[in-house]
């Protein structure tokens, strides 16, 4: 199909992607009716066009006043798509908005938004704030349909996808690399099915033993010397072709040894122009936080030789200066951990899977599933620049050798599993549920799950509804959740006879278990902090409310406790023992374990509210600056829900210190600067600055002239703080 004989919405997609030929995979969704408004699974290579398929769709709905909804599983990959979006079609008066903050809101500014992209768990707690506009969502594109299989993601993208499609009836876009069982997927969702080998670079799967590299489909093999272990050599081999290469190793620490030690390799031989660029991506490096980590330093001088490390240890300015760094081509080798599979579209000319095995706690160490080494595979070749790719898997032995062949190379990935029907999943999703009126009963709670993947996969129910029961029963006890749900409640038209057989006494939310479900949080959790603040009388230590969200689900895994740090703990116990709300099991007891784990991690939040810099908090506790955004976001956000929950269940008196710890742990600071953090443009250092300066409040910040003032933080920034003070009565006003 020429370009002039498109439809317009195509025609428009392809000239704004620079393209004037659809491709097969592009062509088999347009002929399967993608344009007609079917439902459709598109199962198809890595870089195979299936994003274009997205955009005919999704630019045809809006010709006809619709929204199109943008379902991607990971944050980056939701920036990614936005800045790509809005570069393409902003210009033509579409709107685009990108949703994956605020998990309690309903965000009401994205109903003027024409694409919107969000995360799953985004998507799903803007249904159960109720948006508005949920009659108008004409498209849904779930992009990585094979998350399904994720134990982590997939449960609450599966009921959200049923949940959508109980409550509108959006053309539903489904995209996936290849997997085994696309058609049971399409029947799901009553698709049609697209399938396509088509890879605009061919790939070629290589297995690396005893300095050779044997391909399929064939090609000549690869001869290596036989000098430096097989991953350097092949390093040295891509870099004489004048080509860049991802490793994935599986640890982080694999990461960082591996960078280090390929950069002394291949150092030496990278070009004075790439040098100057890597001078520029190493001070970006070293200069996103304020005081560099031993990690931030250590990748800042890997990036010198042209080889950096990249794992969720790393800032966001960080990673991305490793991204655009490796996309200009000044470093040419990324060591990464296999999230980098799922991750930011980077693909390379080669692909090195050097570690086939993985090590989880309680299965020891096993070959990693097909379904992610294909991911990682897909990774190697580059579209625009190259016209094949190779993807290189290291064996240890003749053996692996064989093994890796046969189940890597020509074996295919595993089916796609739902992972719902497991207790923490059901306890959240059974709350939204009946929360949001969509399960008034058990029967319609049963009938929901009925239209779930899970039920496809597995057909009887019984097992999953005894689940369910037991789950209810849960939600009463805590008091979420009221009436029978098994009663019948009079006559009503709109109720089956099987129905009415059974019963159906209606199900509600409490007041509280609304808001439970509002606030994304676990049901256990919710109850967990409801009663341990309850014995908090009129006061809770900041401490004490560290360690009460150490220990719930979301801030899984706590920290890990090192030798050195039990007699460290044991001082803490014993000092705050008037202190803590949750007192210590026995030492005997099977929990005390996971406990004195959240006294750690609750020693590390106290630590940083003390003003701990990033680096001293990496040396002592080992958690790297972008594992620290991770876990002060999540505190940040269980805080925030200590504090609603405290607020339904009358512990009024506890709400301005539970709102101070939240504001210290946001900025990182003792409680004597908490009013100055709360003015625009002063944080943690700033904050610091003035208090030391004998600024001490807002009443000492009117008092000081601007000159002075000026002359501690900048004339900018002491401007814009006397601008907020005029419209502040007092300190109060801000806290």
């Amino acid at each position: 199909m020429s370009l002039s004989e498109a439809n317009p919405s195509v025609k428009l997609v392809l000239e704004k992607s620079g393209i004037t030929q659809l491709n097969p995979v592009q062509e088999a969704a347009l002929k399967a009716g993608l344009l007609d408004g079917k439902n459709m699974v598109v199962a198809a290579p890595t870089a195979s066009g299936k994003t274009l398929v997205a955009e005919f769709a999704a630019l045809n709905v809006i010709k006809k006043g619709m929204k199109v909804v943008y379902i991607v599983p990971l944050r980056a990959l939701a920036s990614e798509k936005y800045h790509d979006f809005v570069s393409k079609y902003e210009k033509l008066g579409i709107k685009i908005s990108l949703s994956m903050g605020d998990l309690d809101s309903n965000d009401p500014w994205l109903s003027r938004s024409d694409i919107i992209i969000v995360t799953s768990e985004k998507f799903d707690s803007l249904l159960r704030h109720g948006i508005p506009w949920i009659g108008q969502i004409g498209l849904v594109v779930v992009d990585e349909i094979h998350l399904l299989n994720d134990p982590s993601r997939g449960p609450t993208l599966e009921v959200t996808i049923t949940k959508l499609r109980q409550l509108a009836h959006p053309q539903i876009l489904a995209l996936s690399a290849t997997i085994k069982n696309y058609e049971e997927i399409a029947e799901w969702l009553d698709a049609v099915p697209v399938y396509s080998e088509y890879r605009p670079v061919k790939l070629y799967k290589g297995v690396c033993f005893d300095s050779k590299i044997h391909y399929e489909p064939k090609k000549q093999e690869t001869s290596l010397a036989n000098e430096l272990p097989p991953d350097f050599e092949i390093a040295k081999d891509t870099l004489r072709l004048n080509k860049q290469a991802l490793i994935f190793v599986s640890t982080r620490s694999s990461t960082e040894a591996l960078s280090g030690n390929l950069g002394k390799v291949i150092g030496e031989s990278i070009s004075a122009a790439d040098k100057e660029k890597l001078k520029r991506i190493s001070q970006k490096v070293r200069g996103a936080i304020e005081r560099p980590t031993m990690q931030c330093e250590k990748l800042a001088n890997q990036v010198l030789n042209g080889v950096a490390f990249h794992h969720a240890g790393l800032t966001n300015e960080q990673r991305k200066a490793i991204e655009d760094g490796f996309k200009e081509g000044a470093i040419k080798f990324i060591t990464a951990t296999p999230t980098l599979a799922w991750g930011v579209n980077l693909p390379a000319y080669r692909v090195v899977i050097r570690d086939l095995k993985r090590f989880s706690s309680g299965y020891g160490s096993d070959y990693i599933p097909a379904l992610e080494v294909q991911q990682m595979m897909g990774r190697a070749g580059r579209p625009k620049y190259d016209q094949e790719g190779e993807a290189i898997l290291i064996a240890k032995s003749e053996g692996e050798a064989e093994y890796v062949f046969d189940n890597y190379i020509n074996g295919e990935p595993e089916k796609i599993q739902s992972k719902l029907g497991v207790e923490p999943v059901l306890r959240m999703h059974s709350l939204a549920l009946i929360a949001s009126g969509l399960a008034f009963s058990k029967q319609r709670l049963s009938e929901f799950f009925s239209k779930t993947f899970y039920a496809k996969q597995y057909g009887d129910m019984s097992q999953l509804n005894s689940k369910l029961d037991a789950v209810l029963e849960m939600l009463k006890d805590f008091g979420f959740v009221k009436g029978d749900g098994s009663k019948a409640a009079g006559p009503n038209p709109f109720r089956s006879a099987l129905e009415m057989t059974k019963g159906s006494g209606k199900l509600e939310a409490t007041a509280i278990g609304k808001r439970v479900s509002e606030l994304y949080i676990d049901p256990l959790t919710a109850n967990y902090l409801i009663k341990n603040l309850a014995k908090a009388g009129d006061y809770i230590h900041p401490f004490a409310l560290f360690q009460l969200i150490s220990r719930t689900m979301e801030m899984r895994p706590a920290l890990s406790i090192r030798k050195r740090d039990m007699e460290k703990i044991n001082d803490i116990l014993v000092q705050n023992e008037k202190t803590l709300v949750e007192k210590p099991p026995n030492p005997w007891d099977v929990e005390y374990e996971d406990y004195v784990r959240s006294v750690k991690t609750a020693w590390f939040f106290l630590e940083w509210t003390d003003e701990l810099g990033e680096d001293m908090i990496f040396e002592n506790f080992g958690v790297a600056p972008g594992e620290l955004h991770v876990r002060l976001s999540n505190a940040d956000w269980l805080l925030y829900s200590t504090h609603e929950l405290a607020q339904l269940s009358g512990k009024k008196d506890l709400l301005k210190h539970i709102k101070k710890a939240r504001i210290r742990v946001k900025y990182g600071i003792r409680e004597e600067l908490l009013a100055l953090v709360m003015l625009k443009g002063v944080g943690r250092a700033r904050a610091r600055m003035l208090f030391n300066s004998n600024l001490r409040s807002l009443a000492d910040l009117r008092k000081v002239p601007l000159e002075s003032l000026s002359r501690i933080i900048g004339p900018k920034v002491a401007k814009d703080i006397k601008d907020q003070l005029n419209q502040l009565k007092d300190d109060q006003t801000i806290l």
